[in-house]
């Protein structure tokens, strides 16, 4: 009888040795392919560049594609879920995606670090939103950004195009509520799918209003179709674009069309440019010189992946004081730690979440560029003390 009594305690020391040894297993959806694949690309790059160990724990991540489409990122959730019992799920990337694995992620209780901006994927809290977070300021708060801008440089009157999605629908609805208040009138909105190749009917009916300036709302390269088609037919006016256009590959098929355009997005974009004592400015640039070692140029998606590391490397040693990777009881561990992050500095933004607010980035984390000589130009840094 001890003989067994032996053998079953081994058997149960093995075990417990094994669980806490568990590897912390991160799951990856990008759109590495698809119209979102500039961006996709840069979000994997920085991945690679994630840390091996958090807390003593190896760290083993799982990459997948989307092909940027929702239903393929839903099917990717619960294969990581099943498959691979992932203790975080970082991406998937544009709004219409991250809303879609809301159901799988709430339902197996991952916390999942998403990719995108919609105000919509965090807000209002509820059961699922509760395992939901985000390295990207809400939409609202990029809009009040841009807005502000606007009414700088005189702006009265401004028409929308954008993406035919929940990214462009939440741009739309925000800049509706905000620009008013700064004495803006919206007179024409228009949308396109992502897939055009052309949107001349929807540039020459925007003309038609005559408006001072005109705003383009796309992620990734798709953003250079209706501004292409503005400059071409003669489009005086100025002209802006939401952060998603933030790209290496917006600028280089861009060119000469978005010259002196003006976006909004996380000031690590511009790092070098803003002022000593800004933040965000040392983390910003050490991931930018990083990144650039191994890959080249970067712009903001590189360091809003960054940051979502940066956020579980900080949240992660808070878990594993109540349970051990692998569990349900880590991912609620987790989730919950997420929920506190308090000052997190990061490339992108200073991070201090709470139960209701699951972005954890105010104005610091926003800023005005433009595209000048084909590169990126700090125009305007939120204010700091």
């Amino acid at each position: 009888m001890k003989r067994y009594a032996v053998v079953i305690s081994l058997f149960v020391l093995l075990a417990a040795s094994v669980c806490a040894f568990a590897d912390i297993t991160v799951g990856i959806d990008l759109s590495t392919t698809g119209p979102m694949a500039s961006v996709g690309i840069e979000f994997r790059n920085a991945a690679l560049l994630g840390p091996s160990t958090i807390a003593g724990e190896k760290v083993r991540y799982i990459f997948l594609d989307n092909n940027s489409d929702p239903t393929t990122a839903v099917q990717n959730a619960k294969r990581l879920i099943s498959e691979s019992n992932i203790d975080v799920l970082i991406g998937p990337p544009g709004s219409s995606l991250a809303l879609a694995v809301l159901d799988p992620i709430a339902q197996a209780k991952v916390p999942t670090l998403c990719l995108a901006s919609a105000s919509a994927i965090v807000s209002p809290m509820d059961e699922k939103r509760k395992w939901m977070f985000k390295a990207v300021a809400n939409d609202d708060v990029f809009v009040a950004a841009m807005v502000r801008h606007m009414a700088t440089v005189g702006v009265k009157t401004l028409s929308l195009i954008v993406s035919n999605d929940p990214y462009g629908e939440s741009w739309a609805n925000e800049t509706n509520k905000i620009a008013p208040a700064k004495g803006i009138k919206v007179v024409r909105v228009e949308r396109f799918e992502r897939t055009d190749n052309s949107t001349t009917p929807q540039a020459l009916r925007i003309m038609g209003e005559k408006p001072d300036a005109v705003l383009i709302v796309a992620v990734g390269t798709p953003s250079v179709t209706p501004q292409r088609a503005l400059v071409e037919h003669g489009y005086k006016g100025k002209l802006y674009q939401s952060g998603g256009a933030v790209s290496e590959d917006f600028l280089r098929l861009g060119g000469k069309y978005v010259e002196g355009t003006y976006l909004v997005q996380s000031p690590a974009i511009v790092a070098t440019q803003l002022p000593n004592g800004y933040p965000t400015k040392k983390v910003a640039v050490d991931f930018l010189k990083l990144y650039q070692s191994k890959y080249g140029k970067s712009t903001y998606f590189g360091a809003q992946m960054w940051d979502e590391l940066k956020l579980l490397e900080a949240a992660v040693p808070v878990a594993l004081k109540s349970a051990r990777p692998g569990t349900l009881e880590f991912r609620e561990a987790l989730r919950s730690a997420l929920e506190q992050s308090k000052g997190v500095v990061g490339a992108t933004a200073v991070f201090t979440m709470s139960p209701t607010d699951h972005t954890g980035i105010n104005e610091l984390g926003v800023s005005v560029i433009k595209v000048v000589n084909g590169t990126w130009k700090l125009e305007q840094a939120a204010a700091f003390k």
